[in-house]
């Protein structure tokens, strides 16, 4: 992985494989390279590094023509080097292909092509896959010896392949990791994501794993892996690329905090109606919803911090809706031998909805007769396909690896979810849940109070920015907050360590490190266990702890236990983690400023992870 773009066409080939590659920066990556097919073969380009190197490279070394094909790599078999980035050809050189994903066969794949004669040059998983495709074309064509060769891979891939003997067409395949086709005028896209070409079209096909495609100038043309036509219609993607781009931020990251109130607006619209005290979900959702059993067993599965919005969900649904729910890191969910049925709800919480544990995750669910409800930013991609049902955040394009404006839409998605629930099974006293609706219809307005607080944390930032190890530390709704926190700042600044815990369990290890000036980020808004989390600062402030605290709004007697004071809108408890999500957002952006961090694209992170 990470990033793959083809292009064939009217157009300059390179100026539309470097555009495309430079919109799916976002993804993280270590190196790039291009391959070009002319009057002169096959050409290939590569280098470690940024999208700016291999664009000095081709300047120096210019390539022509209008078939091409992409990639940016994030290194998983093989170091960052430019031997082992992609495009990766045969032994002929007349052969390219580049891939995301993991082959987790090819390790017999490369005994028996070695065993034939073939000599590979990298490290790669991926380098099997285009002398598998040159060892069956010398039996067929290059369509068949493509879906041949496909056949032979166990595990996840996106690929495109690109052949000197069939100079007019590109050839594409996917499974278990995205691929999507742009369709222009006179021209067609290859893409791992759809910000990577929407300069030039809106109008895409999802493919759904295991379809191959044959692309041309005019358009794809998509069968099975068996050769069996399938038929699709393009889909119109609804944002443009102004959404992509920073709008006069230093960084997307910031911009994307500062888009919070208009993400959670639009998670909210038209679904929630204070006026008439009513929650309404498309009829999809709704037909999901009021089919579920009243002994329904809820299991939440995510990876990062969506993991951290689905344990917010977990409280939520426990406490107001009062049904039962665990919450699983989807990388252990398939592994810990779960017993599911027809009265278990998997939800499965992704921004991208590519991501390749929670994915196989659903999978399993779906073979033990489980029902899918998903929880995702992104329409047609494989999550939200595969799913029963679709909450869509709808939260627009996240381009920053660290994921912010995604994280709020998902604890809002899961409060509306919550709140249905609650109504349709008479947990909640009527007055109670209009006061709980009317709060959910106030965050948008809440949260752009929250950014206020820019400033402050921008200073007490600076006056941390220094330190090498951080705590973050809260309770009930806010312990997911103190874990979402601390993601937060290790990966936009990975020269400094920070681990979120539940406040209770300081005590029970964590604190024995504690030393003068250990910072430690507690968020004391208010709830039911607001005294304890009082206790808990003292108890880091008895050992010379510097505590920097989040608090509610005319909390005045808390000052005095804070040594930096960070105040937020007070909310309904249900919903304080959306609120104080932001002064944590601002607190990791600006220490990462402050040491100079790469914060779009923090190194050995991608944004859509789509391997396991």
């Amino acid at each position: 992985m990470c990033g793959i773009v083809g292009y064939v066409g009217r157009a300059p080939v390179v100026e539309a494989l470097l555009d495309a590659l430079g919109r799916l920066e976002y993804r993280g990556y270590d190196s790039a390279g291009v391959a070009v097919l002319n009057s002169q073969g096959l050409e290939v380009r590569k280098r470690v590094g940024k999208i700016r190197e291999l664009a000095a490279t081709l300047r120096r070394r210019p390539i022509t023509g209008h078939l091409g094909v992409g990639h940016s790599r994030w290194a998983t078999h093989g170091e960052p080097t430019e031997r082992n980035a992609h495009p990766h050809v045969d032994c002929t050189g007349k052969l390219a292909v580049v891939h995301n994903g993991i082959i987790e066969n090819y390790g017999p794949l490369k005994e028996r092509l070695i065993a034939k004669g073939h000599k590979f040059a990298s490290q790669t998983d991926t380098e099997v896959i285009v002398h598998l495709v040159e060892e069956f074309a010398k039996r067929h064509p290059i369509p068949e010896a493509f879906r041949l060769a496909l056949k032979e891979l166990r595990g996840s891939y996106a690929v495109c392949l690109i052949a000197e003997q069939d100079a007019k067409r590109l050839f594409g395949a996917k499974n278990g990791s995205p691929l999507i086709v742009g369709i222009g005028q006179h021209e067609s896209f290859f893409a791992s994501d759809v910000p990577a070409i929407l300069s030039r079209t809106r109008r895409v096909v999802y493919l759904n794993d295991l379809e191959v495609v044959e692309l041309t100038a005019e358009g794809p043309k998509l069968t099975t892996l068996e050769g069996k036509p399938v038929r699709r219609n393009p889909t119109t993607v609804d944002w443009d690329i102004t959404a992509a781009r920073k709008g006069g931020y230093p960084h997307f990251m910031l911009k994307e905090i500062h888009e919070q109130p208009e993400a959670i607006e639009q998670t909210l619209f038209n679904r929630l109606d204070p006026a008439k005290g009513r929650i309404v979900f498309d009829r999809r959702s709704k037909r999901f919803l009021d089919g579920l059993s009243p002994s329904e067993q809820f299991i939440i599965i995510a990876c990062g911090t969506a993991y951290h919005a689905g344990l917010v969900g977990e409280y939520m649904l426990e406490e107001l809706a009062r049904v039962p729910v665990d919450v699983d890191l989807a990388s252990e969910f398939r592994y810990r031998g779960a017993s599911l049925n027809r009265h278990t709800t998997v939800i499965a919480v992704t921004q991208s909805g590519e991501t390749a544990d929670t994915l196989a995750g659903i999978r399993l669910a779906k073979a033990q007769g489980a029902k899918v409800l998903a929880v995702c930013n992104v329409m047609g991609s494989s999550i939200a396909r595969e799913a029963d049902a679709v909450l869509y955040t709808h939260a627009g394009p996240e381009i920053a690896v660290a994921s912010t404006k995604a994280y709020t839409s998902q604890v809002t998605a899961l409060a509306l979810l919550t709140l249905y629930l609650a109504k349709q099974r008479r947990h909640v006293p009527p007055a109670q849940w209009r006061k709980l609706v009317d709060g959910l219809a106030s965050l948008p307005r809440l949260i752009d109070q929250a950014l206020a607080s820019e400033p402050a944390v921008k200073a007490i930032a600076a006056k941390y920015a220094a330190a090498r190890n951080f705590y973050y530390l809260g309770r009930r709704y806010n312990f997911p907050s103190a874990l979402e926190g601390a993601l937060k700042l290790k990966e936009v600044c990975p020269v400094i360590h920070a681990e979120g815990y539940a406040a209770g369990e300081m005590k029970h290890g964590p604190i024995s490190l504690i030393r003068k000036g250990w910072p430690v980020v507690f968020v004391a808004t208010a709830s039911p266990v607001y005294e304890k989390v009082i206790s808990n600062i003292e108890e880091v402030r008895a050992r010379k702890g510097e505590c920097i605290v989040i608090a509610s709004e005319g909390d005045a007697a808390i000052k005095r236990h804070a040594d930096s004071l960070i105040t937020v809108p007070r909310t309904e408890e249900f919903l304080s983690p959306v609120v104080v999500a932001v002064p944590l957002q601002l607190f990791a952006y600006y220490v990462a400023d402050a040491n100079g961090a790469d914060i779009d694209q923090p190194p050995n992170l991608a944004k859509s992870v789509t391997v396991e």
